[in-house]
């Protein structure tokens, strides 16, 4: 598979990418997918989408909101996913009563040698389950997300950096009002992506019913944490061409502009979009992103940080509304004003 060539008919694999991206590499980065696919899949039914995007994002530096009802096997995705990554996994159950110390920790008295001595909090782990997020008062959100925009935290004025990988993976349930402390817009902001977790199709949940009573499969690990780090470390070597930012640009202000839209997609959400895409690229054994990469990641990355007017809240028009608007009306290749692009860039999708 080769990438398409620029104006001086080199490739994008040149300089850079050629030496962190080479095809065993690649190989290699799609058959971690395929086999973390296949691991979750022996206990999580559902859309093997989910799985690779939860693996970008942990590739992309990022971290999800995952939203659905009840007894949707939530925590049993996370637990697969840390299992099969060979991550450390620790699930935090947030209750209104739950302090920062009791996620981040805190300096207990040692009488054996009188001394304090740190007691580390649930945070210091690879992968974090913050089970049901917006039942904790915003000063304990506020943490989080703090550890997770920083990766470290400070107790009582000394600064403890968090373990890598680390992956927060935070559920709520979205028509919950009772209770609960919603997440304000500019923290849900932070997630780099929110996916949205639906009722399973009828074939899958017949599948359930015919295995509920079986033994659970034992999960191995099928990766390690140093083939996560390394590939973690050269998503930013993928290339991605100036008119697919362009297009990516062009995404997110559209969403600004958009009718139905109180409050459209800040600059993060380009950022967001470009690693997300950059990830995908390289789980899909590419050393370049294309159209259809974005196009993949638009929804998770874009949803959760648009709000819609009222008028449009009252007649059911949502933000997945508006995003898939947003695609089906921009265009792939446009120009824009000021910046100088090449003429001949093939963008269309490569074919193995």
């Amino acid at each position: 598979m080769t990438p398409p060539a620029d104006s001086a008919g080199s490739t994008p694999s040149a300089g850079i990418a050629t030496a962190l991206l080479d095809h065993a590499r690649l190989a290699r980065a799609g058959a971690l997918r395929d086999r973390v696919l296949a691991e979750v899949g022996r206990v999580y039914i559902g859309n093997p989408q989910v799985v690779t995007v939860l693996l970008a994002s942990l590739l992309a530096r990022g971290h999800v909101l995952l939203e659905g009802v009840p007894g949707l096997a939530k925590t049993t995705l996370a637990k697969a996913i840390a299992t099969s990554l060979g991550c450390q996994f620790r699930r935090i159950q947030f209750t209104p009563d739950l302090l920062p110390a009791d996620i981040t920790g805190t300096f207990v008295f040692n009488q054996k040698i009188h001394e304090f001595e740190l007691r580390r909090g649930p945070l210091f782990a690879q992968l974090v389950l913050a089970d049901e997020i917006n039942r904790a008062p915003a000063k304990t959100q506020s943490a989080l997300l703090e550890a997770m925009q920083e990766r470290q935290v400070t107790i009582e004025g000394h600064t403890q950096a968090l373990p890598e990988p680390f992956l927060v993976l935070a559920t709520q349930n979205p028509v919950e009002q009772e209770g609960v402390y919603l997440l304000p817009e500019a923290q849900i902001d932070r997630f780099l992506v929110r996916i949205r977790l639906d009722y399973p199709t009828a074939a899958d949940e017949v599948r359930m019913l015919q295995t509920y009573d079986r033994p659970v499969a034992q999960l191995r690990a099928v990766a390690d944490v140093d083939e996560l780090l390394e590939f973690a470390s050269v998503v930013d070597a993928v290339h991605v061409e100036e008119r697919l930012m362009g297009y990516i640009v062009r995404l997110v202000q559209a969403t600004r502009q958009h009718p139905r839209v109180a409050l459209g997609a800040s600059p993060r959400a380009s950022l967001a979009l470009l690693r997300l895409a950059k990830a995908w690229a390289l789980l899909s054994g590419r050393e370049f992103a294309t159209p259809d990469d974005v196009r993949a990641l638009v929804g998770p990355a874009l949803e959760h940080r648009i709000m819609v007017t009222t008028d449009a809240a009252i007649e059911g028009v949502s933000a997945a509304v508006v995003v898939s608007d947003v695609v089906a009306r921009t265009k792939v290749i446009e120009p824009i004003a000021g910046v100088q692009m090449p003429v001949d860039l093939d963008l269309s999708p490569a074919s193995s």
